[in-house]
Parts: C-alpha cells; sequence; structure tokens
C-alpha cells in the first residue's frame, strides 16, 4: 500500500512548483503583447483598482503593493490619454480623486476580456468545480501572503536589531 506524503515532501513540491507558476508567469507577461501599445503594463492594476469607486493615490498604491510615486507617475500618464481623470474629493475638497473615464472603462473591459480568454484556454481541459476550487485556495493564498508579518508594512522606528538600514530601497 502507498505511503502518504509526508509534511515535508508536501510543502516542497508546493513550494516548488509556486516557483516555476510564479516564472512561468513571469514569462508569458514579457511575451504578452500589449493591450495598448501606449499604457505601460504597471498602469493596468491600477485601472482594475477604479473600476469601482473613485480612489485617492495613496489607496491605489496601498492597494497595488507599489510606492505613491510610481503610482502618481503611472496615473499622470492615464490621465493624460484619457484612461483615468481626477474630480475633487466629497470629503477634502483640497485633495482629489481618481476615477476611469469611458475610454478607460473600456479598455478595461478589453484587458478583462483577454485575461479570461487566455485562461480560458489554460484551463479548458478543468471542470468549473476544479477552476472554483483552484480560485478558492488562490484567493486564501494571496489573503495570507498579504496577512504575514514579512509582507505587513512595518513601524519604520521600530527597528530589529540584526537588521541592517533598507529604508530607501523596496523590501523585495
Amino acid at each position: 500500500m502507498p505511503q502518504p506524503p509526508d509534511s515535508d515532501s508536501v510543502r516542497s513540491s508546493f513550494g516548488d512548483s509556486l516557483v516555476r507558476a510564479m516564472k512561468l508567469m513571469g514569462a508569458v507577461k514579457q511575451r504578452a503583447p500589449r493591450v495598448h501599445p501606449q499604457v505601460d503594463p504597471v498602469g493596468y492594476p491600477l485601472m482594475f483598482n477604479l473600476a469601482g469607486d473613485p480612489r485617492r493615490v495613496s489607496e491605489i498604491a496601498e492597494r497595488v503593493h507599489l510606492d505613491i510615486s510610481t503610482v502618481s507617475r503611472q496615473v499622470s500618464a492615464l490621465v493624460a490619454q484619457g484612461y483615468v481623470s481626477r474630480v475633487a474629493d466629497p470629503r477634502d475638497g483640497r485633495a482629489h480623486m481618481l476615477t476611469l473615464t469611458d475610454a478607460g472603462r473600456e479598455l478595461l473591459t478589453t484587458l478583462r476580456d483577454r485575461r479570461n480568454a487566455w485562461l480560458g484556454e489554460v484551463t479548458s481541459e478543468w471542470s468549473e468545480d476544479d477552476i472554483a476550487t483552484f480560485d478558492t485556495l488562490l484567493r486564501r493564498f494571496a489573503e495570507d501572503v498579504e496577512a504575514h508579518p514579512l509582507f505587513t508594512p512595518r513601524d519604520p522606528s521600530v527597528r530589529d536589531a540584526t537588521s541592517e538600514d533598507h529604508s530607501s530601497k523596496d523590501p523585495a
């Protein structure tokens, strides 16, 4: 009778599979044609985060895990291209929020349709139950990564005695 895999073996296989999947997704990202030749791929997640309610730049930066200066540059390009507009913040008239324009919503629909078509091709042999299970586990994994202390922003005033000063660098 076959032995059940031990925990270390399962976790090692999971780690190897995850690294392989991440590398493959990185390669796909490099090889995929741009949906719009003038929109930087970094701009797409920003647009996805504007699909609902208007948001401040700082909120978008937090949601996509990028620094505010990077998001601000990308937003300026999206505004110049007519995909995003600035609107007054109803809670603070001095500040502004960002929202998708009709052209931005159209581009976002195109992005989603292309992504979903590609994922449909990749998972064409999967059952709906397999896709639903994978989605549930992937969401759970992403939530657990975001909640992990290595990912969670730390108070810069509290320093570990063994850590180096990386305050000017990204934690990645």
